[in-house]
C-alpha cells in the first residue's frame, strides 16, 4: 500500500515537472499550434481615408474644412468607422494636394484653425473614433522656411537639412517617383548654385536624414501631433525617408537606424501609437520595415498583394493573388497588414510582369488617359469593375482578408472618377452627399475642384442620401460587411490558411477552429462555378442565412458569388 502511495506521489510530481517544462519552453500540442495574435487596437479597426478639403464645406468658400468634417462624423460612426485617416491638412502651396508641406506645426488656414481642429478631435473622441494623420516626412515644399534658408545662405544650419550636389549627378534622370511626368530627380537651383535631390516633383526637395538634426526634428513633429491627440500616423514614402540618394538614385543604400529612431521617438510619447507605413517594397524587404519582432512599423499597406489582386480580377483566377498572400504571410506577431482596394493614388502595377500589367490595363484601364506613371491606373474602383456583382464580391473579399481593411472616402457609395483632371486628382473629387447643387458638398457657386456631374456616376443619381435608406444599395452592403467584420475578430487576430476548392476560379480562406471556424469563399469568375472543400460539417452563410453541408460533395456558387461560412 505504501509502495503504491509513493508511486502515485512520484507520478504526480513527475507530471507536474513535465508540465512546468512544457510551459517554460513553450511546448504546445497540435491543437494549440494555431497562433492567436496579441490584441492591438488597430488589428480589427475599420480605417476610412478622407481629404478634409474635399469632404464637406461649412462656410461656403468652395473648399472643405474641419467644421464641415465635424458635421459628418455621425455618418462615419453609422458606417462603422473606427479610425479616420486624414490626408495632409498642414499649410501648403498645394502643388501636390497638400503633400508639399510648408509648416509642420499648424493647420492650413483654408481648412480652419487649430481651435477647429481641436474641436474636431474632441468630437471624434466622444464618438470613440480614433484619428490617424498623413505625415509627410520625406520632403518639404520649396516654400518651407527651412528650404528658403538653405538655398539662400550656404552657412545656414539648414543647408545640410537637404541633399545637395555641386555638379549634376550621372543618374539625375533616374529614381523618379512619377516617371513619365518627372524628367529628373536632381534639379538645379539658381539661388543656391547647386543641384538638390527630390524623389517627387521639383517643388518637393527631399530632407537629408543622414543629418541627426533632421531626425530629431521629425521626432519632435510626431510628438507634437501625438500631444494634440493623434493616435497614429500614415508615414508617407517610408523607403525614401531612409535612403541615401548620393549612393544611387535607383538602388540606394538604406538607413534602417533612422526608422528605429523615428519609431522610438513616437513611442516614447505614446507606446500604443500606430505607425502605418507606405512602403511598396519587395517581399524580402518586409522584415526590414516591420522589424524582427514588430518593433518598427506597426502596420504596412500590402501593395504587393494588391497588385496581384487586380491581375486575378482581370483573369478571373485568384491563384496569383493567393500566392501573393502566402508570400506576405510571414510577419512579426506584433505587426499587421493593411488591405485596400483603391486608395488616393493610382493602382500601382509596377511589380507585375509587362504581360500581367497589360492584362490589367486591357481589363480595367484600356485607354491611355486612364493610365499614369508608366505603371498604373488612375480610375476609381466602381467604373473600373463596372459589373455590380463583381464590385460587391471584391468588397466582401476585402473585409474577409487577414488584416485591417482600409477604405477611401466615396468608395462606399461607388463614386466615379473625373479623367479630365490631372494625374491622381481624377480620384480626388468632392464627396457626393445628395442631389442638390454641388452634391451637397458646398453652397458656393463653384467648388475648389469640380464634382462629378456627367455620366453614370454623376452626383444627381449617385450620392449618400439616395443610398442611405435603400437596403439593397452599395452603402447598405458596406455597412453590413463592416458589421460582420467586427463580429468575427478572428479574421484579424488569428492565423489563416487557404483551402483547396477544386476550381481555379474560386478562392477560400479559413480562420479558427471548431464551432468558431469561418471560411470566406469568393468566385472570381463571372460564370457560376462548382467547388468542394475537404472540411466537412454543417455551415451557415453569414451573408444570406443559407445552410450548407460541405460533406455532401460540390457546392454551386453563382458568378462573382461570395460566402462567409460559419461552422455550426
Amino acid at each position: 500500500m505504501a509502495q503504491t502511495l509513493h508511486l502515485q506521489v512520484f507520478l504526480r510530481n513527475y507530471l507536474f515537472i513535465c508540465l512546468s517544462i512544457a510551459l517554460l519552453f513553450g511546448c504546445k500540442s497540435k491543437r494549440q499550434e494555431k497562433q492567436i495574435l496579441p490584441e492591438k487596437w488597430y488589428r480589427n479597426a475599420i480605417i476610412y481615408n478622407l481629404d478634409v478639403d474635399s469632404y464637406q464645406d461649412s462656410d461656403g468658400d468652395g473648399k472643405g474644412d474641419f467644421k464641415g468634417l465635424i458635421n459628418r462624423l455621425d455618418y462615419l460612426k453609422l458606417l462603422g468607422v473606427d479610425v479616420i485617416w486624414l490626408s495632409p491638412f498642414q499649410p501648403t502651396p498645394n502643388g501636390d494636394d497638400g503633400y508639399d508641406v510648408s509648416d509642420y506645426y499648424s493647420i492650413d488656414p483654408e481648412l480652419g484653425t487649430m481651435e477647429d481642429f481641436e474641436k474636431f478631435m474632441k468630437e471624434a473622441r466622444r464618438l470613440k473614433i480614433k484619428i490617424v494623420m498623413d505625415m509627410v516626412l520625406n520632403h518639404t515644399s520649396v516654400a518651407h522656411p527651412w528650404f528658403k534658408k538653405a538655398r539662400e545662405d550656404t552657412t545656414s544650419v539648414f543647408k545640410d537639412w537637404y541633399v545637395w550636389s555641386t555638379s549634376r549627378p550621372k543618374d539625375a534622370e533616374k529614381g523618379m517617383a512619377f516617371p513619365g511626368v518627372q524628367n529628373e530627380s536632381w534639379t538645379y537651383d539658381e539661388v543656391a548654385k547647386a543641384y538638390y535631390f527630390h524623389r517627387f516633383y521639383n517643388f518637393q526637395p527631399d530632407l537629408n536624414y543622414e543629418n541627426k538634426a533632421v531626425q530629431q526634428e521629425a521626432i519632435k513633429i510626431l510628438q507634437f501631433w501625438i500631444a494634440k491627440g493623434m493616435e497614429g500616423f500614415r508615414l508617407d514614402a517610408v523607403p525614401f525617408i531612409i535612403d541615401v540618394p548620393k549612393s544611387g538614385a535607383e538602388n540606394p543604400e538604406n538607413m534602417l537606424g533612422v526608422l528605429d529612431s523615428l519609431v522610438r521617438g513616437a513611442k516614447q510619447k505614446d507606446p500604443n501609437v500606430l505607425l502605418l507605413g507606405e512602403a511598396n517594397v519587395e517581399t524580402k524587404e518586409n522584415a526590414d520595415y516591420f522589424g524582427e519582432k514588430g518593433e518598427r512599423l506597426s502596420m504596412m499597406f500590402n501593395f504587393y498583394a494588391n497588385q496581384y489582386l487586380f491581375y486575378s480580377l482581370a483573369t478571373g483566377k485568384p491563384g496569383t493573388f493567393l500566392k501573393a498572400l502566402e508570400q506576405t504571410k510571414e510577419k512579426p506577431v506584433e505587426a499587421q497588414w493593411a488591405f485596400f482596394l483603391r486608395n488616393h493614388d493610382e493602382v500601382d502595377l509596377g511589380r507585375l510582369s509587362s504581360a500581367q500589367r497589360e492584362a490589367v490595363y486591357q481589363a480595367f484601364g484600356p485607354e491611355k488617359n486612364m493610365q499614369v506613371y508608366d505603371r498604373g491606373i488612375r480610375r476609381r474602383l466602381a467604373p473600373m469593375l463596372a459589373n455590380e456583382r463583381q464590385l460587391r464580391m471584391v468588397y466582401s473579399l476585402l473585409y474577409s482578408l487577414p488584416g485591417t481593411p482600409v477604405i477611401r472616402s466615396g468608395e462606399e457609395i461607388g463614386m466615379g472618377d473625373d479623367l479630365s483632371l490631372n494625374e491622381r486628382m481624377a480620384v480626388r473629387t468632392p464627396m457626393q452627399w445628395d442631389a442638390t447643387q454641388n452634391a451637397g458638398f458646398t453652397t458656393a457657386s463653384k467648388p475648389f475642384r469640380p464634382v462629378i456631374s456627367q455620366g453614370d456616376y454623376r452626383y444627381t443619381i449617385l450620392n449618400v442620401k439616395a443610398q442611405a435608406h435603400n437596403s439593397h444599395s452599395l452603402l447598405s452592403e458596406i455597412r453590413r460587411l463592416i458589421s460582420l467584420r467586427k463580429q468575427y475578430p478572428q479574421i484579424g487576430n488569428q492565423d489563416w490558411e487557404s483551402l483547396k476548392t477544386g476550381n481555379a476560379a474560386i478562392m477560400a480562406i479559413a480562420y479558427g477552429e471548431g464551432s468558431k471556424k469561418l471560411i470566406a469563399v469568393h468566385n472570381f469568375s463571372e460564370s457560376a462555378a462548382r467547388f468542394s472543400i475537404k472540411e466537412g460539417g454543417q455551415f451557415v452563410d453569414l451573408l444570406s442565412g443559407r445552410h450548407f453541408n460541405l460533406t455532401k460533395g460540390e457546392v454551386n456558387l453563382i458568378g462573382y458569388g461570395r460566402l462567409w461560412l460559419l461552422s455550426r
